[in-house]
């Protein structure tokens, strides 16, 4: 049997841009709409909203001009007004070809906005039709607040697709505009449209405000629903709209019975560009593409997987372009560093193993966030710091700077089981730390330090966390010289600790 074919419409460039704080630029709703059709394989496009502004009209004549070489116009749509014409004027200016009439879908909006009865709305809309049909013009037609109208006002909801059905359109878009209607009240309305009107094309558009948006998507399409207007990320009015990602998921998880054309493996691209261009940011446990949600944490769950793929389900994160990540922190144990170890090529034994693990969960504890990326640093820093001997202890410091005044450290130095104690001031807290450090040196080993002759500190490469640095300090003692690393998620600390390592190896 023939799977139901189910349209879906991209209207993040018109809908999406609604977004508090959200403006696209020219260029950038060209590059968004031509990976929506090229790449992600959306069936049409809601692009802008018609009289907005100068530049909403040079946005659609670029997408438009563009879609016409590409073949693609007819899947480009346009937010209209029941306007006495002037939308339509627009949009023959903007060269779009398919509009969408922004009409009553409530008794109450229609009383209360336009104060108008139902036989001068249908008037006005059917002149509109009309209009718009003469010029090449084909219509999908909104029915604003449809879902409070299918509450409060039925009658003329059905009054209204009585008229509607008898004119010269495509589609009825039937939207959930101020995001109120439960699933089972979705599925109930969508089912009684459609079983009044079997040969019409219904579009459902959910909004988010309940966080139900995906929910009544699903039901939406379960009563029959030919197509699902969505938008990247769920970006939208107040909480937003269904979230394209999500939604395309489910359908293809849990419908079987239905198909869509999107490409899953380009979702997870689109959604990081659309964030880029348009500041909105994704919650990084956003299903399908948040940051987090294909990390594994807790180390039980990297020793499942280990064993046999324990959890996983069928959200792989390979269908939409991404990798399970396994993440290295204070709740890390052995089996998600071994999986980071394997990712890198590299391999410990186990007593190695359990000091890098060790160390990792240290950093955890101060709330720090470790990358694969930091891996091979903290084992160099881990299994560098057992070859050497420690005769000497930085036993502990205390480092001040106040304004005004100089940095200064206090200094508590263990060796060989002796506790010393210095104090002193310096131009920054490392040099305060090196004066204190000279004092005792002097005062008890009656030698000098080696001369400190150059000093880096950096991020370990392609790391994209905060948690370590590593300061390389070359030390030059006796015509010799040699080099000391540290390693800690503060800076000064870090080279404190190659500093330790220096004391131990001279």
């Amino acid at each position: 049997m023939a799977k139901r074919k189910i349209e879906i419409m991209d209207t993040t460039l018109r809908d999406g841009e609604q977004t508090s704080g959200v403006s696209f630029s020219v260029s950038e709703k060209l590059t968004i709409a031509k990976l929506l059709l090229e790449e992600l394989k959306v069936d049409r496009l809601e692009i802008a909203s018609a009289r907005v502004s100068d530049g909403e009209l040079e946005a659609v004549k670029k997408i438009t001009a563009w879609a016409t070489t590409a073949q693609f116009l007819e899947k480009i749509e346009v937010l209209t007004f029941v306007d006495g014409g002037k939308s339509i004027d627009w949009l023959l200016t903007s060269g779009a070809k398919v509009q969408n009439l922004l009409t009553k879908g409530s008794l109450n909006h229609l009383t209360h906005q336009l104060k108008k009865t139902p036989k001068q709305h249908f008037a006005d809309i059917k002149a509109n039709i009309a209009l718009a049909a003469k010029n090449g013009i084909k219509t999908n037609v909104y029915l604003e607040d449809w879902s409070n109208g299918m509450r409060d006002s039925k009658a003329y909801v059905f009054e209204y697709l009585d008229f509607l059905v008898t004119q010269d359109i495509e589609r009825i878009l039937l939207p959930d505009t101020l995001g109120v209607l439960t699933h089972t009240e979705t599925y109930n309305y969508i089912t009684e449209v459609r079983e009044k009107y079997p040969n019409v094309h219904i579009d459902f558009h959910g909004h988010n405000d309940y966080d139900l948006g995906v929910a009544n998507v699903l039901e939406a399409v379960k009563g029959g629903a030919d197509g699902l207007h969505l938008t990247i990320n769920g970006m939208g009015e107040r909480a937003g709209n269904a979230p394209m990602a999500s939604v395309i998921a489910v359908i293809n998880d849990f419908l079987k019975e239905v198909e869509v054309n999107v490409n899953e493996t380009a979702l997870n691209k689109v959604s990081k560009l659309v964030e880029t261009f348009s500041g909105f940011r994704i919650p990084v446990n956003k299903p399908v593409v948040g940051a987090n949600v294909f990390t594994q944490t807790a180390g039980i769950h990297a020793d499942g997987d280990n064993k046999k793929n324990l959890y996983f389900n069928d959200l792989m994160p390979e269908r939409f372009g991404r990798k399970r990540k396994y993440a290295l922190g204070k709740t890390s144990g052995k089996a998600n560093i071994q999986k980071n170890l394997q990712d890198l090529g590299l391999s410990l034994n186990d007593e190695d193993l359990k000091k890098v693990t060790k160390r990792i969960i240290e950093l955890g504890d101060k709330k720090e966030v470790v990358s694969q990326d930091d891996l091979p640093y903290i084992i160099s820093d881990v299994l560098d710091s057992d070859t050497i001997e420690k005769r000497v202890v930085v036993e502990n410091y205390v480092l001040g700077h106040a304004r005004g005044m100089k940095p200064s450290t206090t200094l508590q130095l263990r060796v060989e089981g002796v506790q010393y104690e210095a104090h002193a001031q310096g131009d920054g807290q490392f040099d305060a730390f090196m004066n204190a450090l000279r004092k005792l040196y002097k005062t008890h080993s009656k030698k000098d330090l080696p001369d400190l002759i150059d000093y880096g500190v950096r991020i370990p490469p392609g790391s994209h966390s905060d948690a370590l640095c590593e300061t390389i300090i070359t030390w030059k003692r006796n015509e010799k010289e040699f080099i000391t690393r540290g390693l800690d998620s503060d800076q000064t600390v870090s080279a404190i600790k190659a500093t330790e390592k220096m004391l131990n190896i001279i």
